[in-house]
Parts: C-alpha cells; sequence; structure tokens
C-alpha cells in the first residue's frame, strides 16, 4: 500500500481546508492508499519555510512518503525555482507528484513538462499581482496619501526611554564592565558592604 502526503495550504485564517482535503480522500480511498494530512492555515505559498511544508518534507526525506498530493500548483509553491527544487528532490528519493485539479503525474514525460509549464505560470501570477501593489503604491504616493503608520500627534509623542522606579539600576548602555563588575569592584574597595 502506497503512503500519501496530502498538502493543503489556506493563504487566511478564516478558509477552511475541507475544499482541499476531500479530493485527497476519494482519489487515496480509491487506489487503497494510506494518507497523511499536512495542513498549513494563513500562510502565503511565496514563503518557502512552512509549518506543515517543513513536516511533510522530513516525511519524504525519512522515506515515510512515496506520494505527495496537491490540489494546484500554487498551493504547494509560486516560485518556479521552489517548485522545480522540490520536484528534483522528490525525483531523487523516488517520490511521485499528483497534481489533482491539473493532471500533473510527475512519473511520466509529458506530466514533467506540464508541471514546468504551470509553475513558470503560477510564477508570473505572482510576478503580475507584485507590479500591480507596486503601482498602487507608486499611484497614491503622488497623490499625496500617506503611506503605513499614521504620524504620532504632537505633544503626545512616547519618550524613547524611561526612567527607571526608585531603588531599580537602570540597564547599562554601550561596551564597559556591566553592573555585576561594578559591585565586585565597590566590595573589594571595601565602598560596599557584602550582604
Amino acid at each position: 500500500m502506497k503512503r500519501a502526503g496530502a498538502y493543503v495550504r489556506v493563504s487566511t485564517g478564516e478558509q477552511k481546508p475541507d475544499n482541499q482535503l476531500e479530493p485527497f480522500r476519494s482519489f487515496a480511498a480509491a487506489r487503497g492508499w494510506a494518507v497523511t494530512e499536512f495542513v498549513d492555515h494563513g500562510v502565503s505559498g511565496a514563503k518557502e519555510r512552512r509549518p506543515a511544508l517543513d513536516a511533510m518534507l522530513a516525511a519524504v526525506r525519512t522515506r515515510k512518503l512515496d506520494v505527495v498530493m496537491v490540489v494546484k500548483l500554487d498551493r504547494l509553491a509560486r516560485s518556479t525555482r521552489h517548485l522545480v527544487t522540490l520536484v528534483a528532490e522528490f525525483e531523487a528519493l523516488k517520490v511521485d507528484l499528483i497534481v489533482l485539479d491539473q493532471a500533473i503525474d510527475t512519473t511520466t514525460p509529458a506530466g514533467r513538462l506540464l508541471f514546468h509549464m504551470l509553475a513558470a505560470i503560477a510564477e508570473f501570477e505572482r510576478d503580475l499581482i507584485r507590479d500591480r501593489v507596486l503601482a498602487g503604491l507608486r499611484r497614491a504616493r503622488a497623490e499625496g496619501q500617506h503611506l503605513g503608520r499614521p504620524p504620532e500627534a504632537p505633544g503626545r509623542c512616547r519618550p524613547r526611554t524611561r526612567a527607571a522606579p526608585p531603588g531599580v539600576v537602570p540597564p547599562r548602555h554601550g561596551p564597559g564592565p556591566g553592573r555585576a563588575a561594578h559591585g565586585r569592584a565597590a566590595r573589594a574597595d571595601g565602598r560596599v558592604r557584602p550582604a
């Protein structure tokens, strides 16, 4: 019996992973495979390090999985480099990649070709979104809109440093001996009596 890892990623914490998990369950059940589910909540596909993805990759590297399944390539990653790296690692470890909605199966030459084409399209889409956001920010700046955190009202600015409460020695700043060294020196000179 093959051991499959179903990787699911939802971009926001409010989204439910069930829409992605159901196809895996039926696909694996039809083939008699055991499925382990790896779910990332509220994590961007642009990030290469994600808790559930890292756990799945650890299972792949320790040979606990024979197949990795995802619904779409953009759930796995949006960077062509990252996707190609993952697939190369899967190939080296003799682990198959199945992308259900895009009919990709890396055990065939046609599946490998289609995988590389779709990975390039996913990265292109991500770059288009990034360019649109940057264009919107440039337009807002040109119109004089303030971007970022609102400025503090005059007279309500927080002090940069706070005074230490009575009886508390403030932390030292900069290089030099610490408070413990000063205390030892004072006791050695007889300026302070040992407690």
